[in-house]
């Protein structure tokens, strides 16, 4: 069972024009029901949370809490309500949030009562609203094939209704969005600024080249915030009774969509904390894998940056948005923000499956969004602890490329081909805290080349790496092998290397490996 907090509900409503004024309580308190003031009913009904609708003052709003033993109380109002709401709601122990006066009860009732009381069922999995059979029933009242888009024009709902249907309506489905051209289309028409501006329908004429046969729009509101849009096909404007369908229509929609999203939201929440028990190692490891709904079977971390020059936090916040909505109706895989980091774990044996699920990701941020990505060797369940510290690494390999190498900006590294340059970093990292010796044939080399601008570091790698072929290692470094055999000969008069000993040699290869830099 998800056990909701008041913090939660805080967080959740704080975003639709409601603000916590005071608090006597403890924000961990937990929120169990809610209740609704009745002015027609004078009995007393218990609930942790109180919508006080039709209060004059929030200094009845708080008595009527008290009455109820509710944890925290909800009253509109204004800067005065909100001084007000300090010194009531302190004195009588009860948590005091104010609603703006632009968002009504209806939508808020929505989004608390979706979050309180559905929040055990969003947990297995299930919603608390069906915007499909509300796309069908807005459908046939206003007589025309129904789109619901959230405000980034994806598809969250359609009418089976394909009266007016076109293929511009085809292809966005499909999609899961509608196309660039679409999009380009509308906003050239100004429809987006309509849309963020108004709550009346707008008209937006037929283009045939696009496919499009007409359509009929209005926004869907939350208070002052928008949350997506109504689309019919339609080759004339909706008036009369159907426009005031749709106008209906669209606030209803609105409220699903507000409590959608609370929904998401705690979906998100017991998804990242599951996520971090199963990435920081947890004994119970397989279970949570069942929660999570991943399949027993191999699977893969992969670490994600995202960011744009002017932004630290936006960029990856869209991206965490985007890898728990899904690409289309579903998603493979479950993930959680840590720190600066997206981690999603991804099933699947081959590193091919996470690079595209990295390109998706990648296709579907905006442009100027910059993504990196590490992925981690595959991992049962118990073992992904170790896969998210490859993905790590794997991804501080991928920032550590040169920009402008182009396999670095568009195929992410995997452990599975990367694991020697992570063996090599993690030993340039234990060299750069002091690690490797001090002294030592490869450390007089060194103190001998910086004194005396002499080549022997280099010539010694080049022998070791070329497996003692002279020709191979003067080619290395451009010198006739005379010159690799002189260099040698003078080496072994200054510190004793004994290459006969495959031993040594192997240390020295690890050494030189330790300290220099990626050539």
């Amino acid at each position: 069972m998800v056990v909701v907090r008041l913090d939660r509900l805080v967080n959740v409503v704080g975003g639709y024009g409601v603000r916590l004024c005071c608090c006597p309580v403890s924000r961990s308190a937990e929120v169990r029901s809610v209740v609704l003031h009745d002015a027609t009913d004078a009995r007393v009904v218990g609930g942790d949370v109180f919508l006080a609708v039709g209060a004059v003052s929030v200094t009845e709003a708080v008595g009527w809490a008290v009455s109820a033993r509710a944890v925290v109380v909800l009253v509109r109002g204004g800067a005065a309500e909100e001084r007000e709401a300090v010194s009531v709601g302190e004195s009588a122990g009860v948590a005091v949030m104010v609603v703006d006066p632009a968002v009504s009860w209806s939508q808020l009732a929505g989004v608390v009562y979706g979050l309180v009381l559905e929040g055990r069922e969003t947990a297995s999995g299930r919603g608390p609203t069906d915007l499909f059979a509300l796309a069908d029933s807005l459908a046939g009242a206003v007589g025309g094939a129904v789109t619901v888009e959230d405000r980034l024009s994806r598809v969250m709902a359609y009418s089976r209704l394909q009266q007016g249907a076109d293929p511009a309506r085809s292809e966005t489905i499909l999609g899961r969005q509608a196309p660039d051209r679409l999009r380009a289309l509308f906003d050239a028409r100004g429809v987006f600024a309509h849309l963020e501006s108004s709550d009346e329908p707008l008209f937006v004429e037929p283009e045939p080249a696009h496919g499009l046969t007409g359509r009929m729009v209005v926004a869907a509101r939350a208070g002052r915030e928008l949350l997506g849009s109504v689309w019919v096909a339609c080759g004339v404007p909706l008036t009369g009774v159907r426009r005031a369908a749709l106008t209906d229509g669209a606030r209803t929609v609105a409220l699903h969509l507000l409590r959608s999203r609370a929904s998401a939201d705690l979906e998100r929440q017991v998804e990242s904390d599951l996520v971090i028990r199963l990435l920081e190692g947890t004994a119970d490891a397989a279970t949570v894998v069942s929660q999570l709904g991943l399949p027993r079977e191999a699977l893969r971390v992969i670490a994600v940056h995202a960011h744009v020059a002017s932004e630290l936090h936006a960029a990856l916040l869209l991206a965490f948005e985007w890898a728990t909505t899904g690409f289309g109706w579903s998603r493979p895989g479950r993930s959680t923000l840590a720190g600066n980091t997206l981690y999603t774990i991804l099933p699947g044996e081959q590193a091919s499956a996470a690079r595209e699920w990295v390109a998706s990701l990648r296709a579907a941020l905006p442009p100027h969004v910059t993504v990196s990505a590490g992925i981690g060797g595959t991992s049962f369940a118990a073992d992904l602890p170790a896969s998210r510290q490859e993905a790590d690494e794997c991804l501080a390999l991928r920032e550590a490329r040169p920009p402008d190498t182009v396999a670095s900006n568009t195929v992410p590294p995997a452990y599975d081909e990367s694991w020697n340059d992570i063996l090599l970093q993690r030993l340039r990292a234990a060299a750069r805290t002091g690690r490797t010796p001090a002294r030592g044939p490869v450390a007089e080399l060194r103190r001998h080349d910086t004194e005396h601008a002499t080549d022997y570091v280099a010539t010694l790698r080049a022998w070791l790496e070329a497996q003692g072929d002279l020709a191979d290692a003067a080619a290395r470094l451009g010198v006739h092998p005379n010159t690799i055999r002189n260099r040698l000969r003078r080496i072994a008069e200054l510190t004793p290397l004994d290459l006969d000993d495959a031993r040594k040699r192997l240390a020295m290869i690890i050494d030189l490996a330790a300290a220099e830099n990626d050539r």
